[in-house]
């Protein structure tokens, strides 16, 4: 998979009066089940998270309040994407390299995830992950 595979994917938006309703269903809005469910929150300002890739999980973002941006990276090329709506995401497939930053006050990343926790699929070193893309291409 690449950075092309990785897309922003706008969800179900139920209009009303009292309030708007969206919801995720796993392998019918995003492209994987969903098996584990997390949250990033109370991030202070000027902080970055993530600074890893996974081999396997397949993962979706949703800034469920407020905003912040998500720097992917497949080894070639790097795109940065300004989540702020509810209703969007962003699908990030496997051997891809994340970074968070630019966080609102009061923002809330809700993080949908493929597979349970698991160290061993975690490259926390960009240079493990950058040796990892060049052993897949060859």
């Amino acid at each position: 998979m690449a950075l092309d595979d990785c897309r922003i994917i706008e969800l179900p938006k139920i209009h009303d009066v009292r309030g708007n309703l969206t919801f995720v269903e796993g392998t019918r809005h995003i492209p994987f089940d969903i098996k584990r469910v997390y949250y990033l929150y109370d991030v202070p300002g000027g902080s970055d998270r993530g600074g890893h890739a996974h081999g396997k999980l397949h993962q979706f973002m949703i800034a469920m309040s407020g905003s912040f941006d998500v720097v992917l990276n497949d080894g070639d090329r790097e795109r940065r994407y300004h989540l702020n709506r509810s209703y969007n995401g962003i699908y990030i497939c496997p051997m891809t390299w994340r970074t968070l930053d630019n966080f609102s006050s009061n923002s809330v990343c809700l993080v949908l995830a493929s597979d349970f926790y698991d160290e061993a699929d975690y490259y926390r070193s960009k240079d493990d992950f950058l040796t990892a893309v060049k052993a897949q291409q060859r």
